[in-house]
Order: C-alpha cells, then structure tokens, then sequence
C-alpha cells in the first residue's frame, strides 16, 4: 500500500505591541543609632509612600510589599552595636502610563528613598498571545499549501498540530528612571515624559498536512 504523501512546515509570527502594564520598585531606607527610633522612620516612610501611591486611585493595578529588612550596624571589631538600619521595598503595577513618569519623580523626591524601573510588561492571559498562536496556524496552513502547489498537489487534511511555544519578551526600559533623594528647585519635582517600550510576541507551530499525489514533471 502506497504511504499517502504529507508535508511537514512550521508557522511563525512575531507582534510587536505596546505594553499593557508597567512595574516599578520604590525603596525607603532609615538609619538611628536608636532601633526604636530607626524603625518609626522606617514605618513613616513607608506609609507616605502608600499614601502617595494610593492616590492615583484607579491609574495603580496592583501595589506589593517587596523586600523588608532591618539589621543592626557593628563596629569594625566585637559586637558592639552602633546603631540600626533598615528598608522596605513595594513594588507598584501602573495602567495609565500618562501618570507614571509623574508618579515617580514624586516618590524620588521623598526623604532617603529610591525609584528602579519601570519594566513594560503584557499580561499573562492578554490577547496578543491568543491573536498570535491563530496567526501561527494560519501561517502553517499557507505555507503547507504553497509546498503542495509547487508540487502540483492539493492540501486535503491536517494530520498533526503541535504547539512549538509562545514566549512574550518583554524589553527592559534602556532609560530607567533612578532617582536618590532628589530635589527639583521650588520643591517640585520635574516633569518626565516616558516612552512605553514595544513588546514582542512570538508564537510557533509545527504542522503536518497529507496532500494528494504530487504531479512531478518528468526529467
């Protein structure tokens, strides 16, 4: 019995897309040779930046406590304690990106705290993923017909799909906004404007297809 003569491709797609989200970290820090003192600071200063991150109310997707930590400081030699530091990160999800730049420079401009980031991101369950593993098929299936029409054939059924990944890349901010400290004149901060950075999708699929007989031209 004749094996029924098939093709093998693969289908490919790449988006780019803008982000959908946009994280950032903000480090508050607290030093006193008192602990208890240094750990009042450490609390004040992380209410105020709850405080100010809370009021841009439905612009914030998500407000999280990162690393905490509070140690007491030696000398070079014993135990003797000279005093006590400590941090607290909260990492902020952003939607509005129209606020972002401003939301930053506010928190840099607080007492002894730091601003990283901001990361782009798309959502795990976004539509982009979706929209590309159907453009990926939809490749497949193109590409195997244009094999089958080089051979003089016809595309008559799918044998087997296989799902060959779907990874999103989210790109790193190359302008990152760090901020120590700062303070503008007048005591406002700056005004920055930043550019959401395109995201790429990538999805990937291997397909097999049975074709009929090829009409290969003699030599």
């Amino acid at each position: 019995m004749t094996e029924q003569p098939n093709v093998l491709v693969r289908g490919e797609v790449v988006r780019e897309v803008p982000p959908e989200i946009a994280r950032f970290s903000v480090t508050v820090a607290a030093r006193d040779k008192n602990r208890p003192a240094a750990l009042s600071r450490l609390a004040e200063r992380s209410e105020a930046v709850r405080a100010l991150v809370d009021g841009y109310g439905d612009a914030i997707e998500r407000r999280e406590t990162g690393d905490l930590w509070v140690r007491p400081e030696l000398k070079r030699s014993g135990e003797k304690v000279t005093g006590y530091a400590g941090s607290a990160t909260t990492v902020v999800t952003v939607t509005d990106f129209g606020v972002l730049g401003e939301l930053m420079l506010r928190l840099a401009d607080q007492d002894q705290t730091s601003v990283a980031g901001p990361w782009w991101e798309l959502r795990p369950g976004s539509p982009v993923h979706r929209e590309a593993r159907r453009a990926a098929v939809a490749e497949a299936i193109a590409r195997a017909r244009e094999y089958a029409d080089a051979l003089g054939a016809e595309v008559t059924a799918l044998l087997h799909l296989s799902d060959a990944g779907l990874t999103a890349q989210p790109l790193m901010m190359t302008r990152a906004a760090h901020t120590m400290g700062y303070r503008a004149a007048g005591g406002a901060p700056p005004e920055l404007e930043l550019d959401p950075q395109v995201q790429t999708v990538h999805a990937t699929v291997e397909a097999r297809f049975a074709i009929t007989p090829p009409r290969l031209a003699p030599e």
